[in-house]
Order: structure tokens, then C-alpha cells, then sequence
């Protein structure tokens, strides 16, 4: 006897999208990127031809944006060119690859598990509690794990990155992972590394939004304006009293640079001033210097030349081999 299963129809198919689809690639993809991807894993159920005019069509999306979409997913890994067509790889086979195969930037003295550490166990715990409704994807543990050896992290530093990257709006794994690097570089390590850098940066930027209350700019600082206003305030320690002092030696000057600015702060800095009553003297002692003298001075007559009368013309034209 032979069974066989009846024709499905189309309102009573349904099409499989991982969970892992949602936690490791939903948010960082474009959201016309998104519709063109569930609708080729929809239509790879059924072998079709499909030309990207018809997908344009068939999703009202212009060419450009179906042809970016494809180019974005391949870069990404879930769709894989072959031939004239392309294939969709199981997204649950490339996250398991992720997962079990070895890491070649870990040695494998640290290839420990994270478990051993209860402390860092616990701060995984929380961030995935905390910012993934306890649905975090596998990857992330390996990843959380390499950036506490990389980077020297306490736990609550790393709970922090993660909650900074969540209020952000962008917690997906570059943006935590520059973070992260931006961190290390500012020599954060301990949470008291990061409360100084949090001071330190909000410092910054309330001077930056007095500069542009002073000099009337109606736009952000861009940042090479920032980096010049973090070597002033960062190091040299200038106040923003003293950084005032320097605007107003720009009134006289049409459309004052940046470059400008920082060349007047560079010279008070290299004089060793640390506070206003100094810099004031200063200003105060140049405009009484007396200014000097602009008068060209006369070349001095050579000692061996020798004055000649010419009492007759004749002789000066004459020929002296004569």
C-alpha cells in the first residue's frame, strides 16, 4: 500500500526563520534589507527563477535597494552566490561553525570556559538578563570572553559597556566591540577608571557647548574641533576661563579657526601659565613693550673704498690702459 501526502497549499505553508536570525542579524540590518531576505527564504521553497526586476516589483522596492540588499546579505554570510543564483545557507549551521570552531586570536591557555569564573559568570548572566531577555545568542559568550581577555575588563565595566551600547540603541556586536576599543585606549579597566572618564568626558563636553555659545556656532564641533578642545581642557588643564581668554583674542579676526585658537593656548602652555592672573600679566607686560623701531638701517660703506674726485669729466671717461 502506498501512502502518499496530500498537496499542501500555499495558505497553509509556513516559512522557518531561526530565532538566532533575530538575536544575531535582525538589528543590524536595514529594514528593506530584512523584507528582501524573509521573502528569498520564502521563495527558495519553491526553486523559482526569480529576476530581481520581478523581486523589485513583487516587494515595491527600487532596483538599487533590492540589489544592495543582496550584495549586504552576501557580505554577511546568509546568502552565498553560485552559478547565475544564489544559495541560502542554514543560518543555524554558520552559528554553530562560530560557536565550536577553534578562535585563532585565543591561545589555547585561554580557551578556558567562562563558568570558571564565578565573578565573570555572574556579570554574563546579568548582561543577558539585562539587555537580551535571557535569549542572548551563544556567539556573544565567546565574544564577552576574548574582549575580558583583551581588553582586562572587571565585571562591572563590561556590564556597563554593555548597558551604555543598550541605551544607545545599538547593541550589536561592532559598535560594542568599538566601544570597547575606545575604552582601552582611555585606560579604563576598574569601574573607578570609567566614573574618571565619565567626568572627564562630561567636562569635555560642556566645554564644547560653551565654545559654541561663545563664538555663535550653530552647528556640532566636528572632531578635529573636539580633539583641540580635548588637548586643552585634557592637557594642558586649561579651565574654560582660560580657554575664554583665548576667544577673545579672536574678535578681532574674521572667521577664526580653530588653529588659531590653539596656537594662542599652545603659546601660554609652552610659557608654563597654569592660571588667569598669569596669562593676564602677560597680556598686560606685552602691550607695554616698547615696539621696535621699523626704520631700515643704512648700509655701512665698505673700509676699502676709496672716495675719487672727478674735477674733470674727461678723466672719469678716459682710458686708463692709454
Amino acid at each position: 500500500m502506498k501512502i502518499e501526502q496530500g498537496d499542501s497549499s500555499l495558505i497553509l505553508s509556513t516559512t522557518s526563520i531561526p530565532d538566532v536570525f533575530f538575536t544575531e542579524y535582525l538589528s543590524q540590518a536595514n529594514g528593506d534589507f530584512v523584507k528582501v531576505y524573509m521573502y528569498l527564504c520564502f521563495i527558495s521553497k519553491y526553486n523559482n527563477d526569480l529576476k530581481i526586476n520581478d523581486l523589485a516589483k513583487n516587494l515595491d522596492l527600487p532596483l538599487k535597494t533590492i540589489q544592495d540588499a543582496i550584495k549586504y546579505w552576501e557580505e554577511v554570510g546568509l546568502l552565498i552566490r553560485k552559478g547565475q543564483g544564489f544559495v541560502i545557507p542554514n543560518i543555524l549551521e554558520i552559528e554553530i561553525n562560530k560557536l565550536y570552531k577553534p578562535k585563532v586570536s585565543l591561545s589555547p591557555e585561554h580557551m578556558k570556559t567562562i563558568a570558571d569564573n564565578q565573578n565573570r559568570a555572574r556579570a554574563i548572566s546579568t548582561i543577558n538578563n539585562e539587555f537580551f531577555q535571557g535569549v542572548m545568542s551563544p556567539t556573544w559568550y565567546g565574544d564577552i570572553d576574548l574582549w575580558f581577555k583583551k581588553y582586562a575588563f572587571d565585571e562591572e565595566v563590561m556590564i556597563a559597556l554593555f548597558r551604555y551600547c543598550f541605551n544607545k540603541s545599538a547593541l550589536h556586536r561592532n559598535y560594542v566591540a568599538t566601544v570597547a576599543e575606545a575604552w582601552s585606549k582611555q585606560k579604563v579597566k576598574t569601574f573607578t577608571d570609567l566614573e574618571a572618564y565619565y567626568e572627564r568626558e562630561e567636562k569635555l563636553n560642556l566645554i564644547c557647548k560653551e565654545i559654541k555659545k561663545k563664538l555663535r556656532l550653530s552647528r556640532n564641533l566636528s572632531i578635529y574641533e573636539e580633539a583641540y578642545v580635548e588637548k586643552w581642557s585634557t592637557t594642558y588643564g586649561y579651565s574654560m576661563e582660560i580657554i575664554e581668554l583665548a576667544l577673545k583674542k579672536t574678535t578681532s579676526k574674521f572667521n577664526p579657526t580653530f588653529e588659531y585658537i590653539d596656537k594662542i593656548l599652545s603659546d601660554w602652555h609652552e610659557h608654563g601659565f597654569k592660571t588667569v592672573d598669569q596669562i593676564n600679566k602677560y597680556l598686560e607686560d606685552k602691550k607695554t613693550m616698547p615696539v621696535q623701531s621699523k626704520e631700515v638701517s643704512k648700509p655701512k660703506k665698505s673700509s676699502n673704498y676709496i672716495k675719487r674726485d672727478y674735477k674733470n669729466l674727461n678723466e672719469f671717461y678716459s682710458n686708463t690702459d692709454e
